[in-house]
């Protein structure tokens, strides 16, 4: 790999963790108001006119454990290359049946 092709890579990893951190950071902040709303504490702040019954804000649990899981496969697409356990298992499996066809070639020679 030259010069070129691996500064393009680091700066598209940079990119995709800006995205992942801004990711997160949005998610904290909206949630958070959104819990806030939900549980009353931001009741004083509104006006008069907004529902303050707890029913109307039901939807927040789950619109915040979506969104957590979205997050989550977002890590999990960000940081693919830390989870090296998938390619070492593959290695490990290619690996053992190799050495089985061997073994079996071995005993008809």
């Amino acid at each position: 790999m030259d010069k070129n092709n691996t500064r393009e890579a680091a700066e598209k990893r940079i990119e995709e963790l800006k995205g992942y951190y801004r990711h997160i950071l949005i998610f904290v902040v909206v949630n958070g108001l959104l819990y806030l709303l939900q549980t009353g504490v931001l009741n004083s702040l509104l006006p008069e006119a907004f529902p303050k019954e707890s029913y109307y804000y039901e939807w927040i649990t789950a619109n915040i454990l979506f969104w957590a899981l979205i997050l989550v496969v977002h890590t999990l697409i960000v940081f693919r290359h830390k989870f090296t356990f998938f390619k070492k298992w593959e290695k490990r499996q290619i690996q053992k049946y190799m050495d089985e066809d061997r073994s079996k070639m071995d005993r008809y020679k």
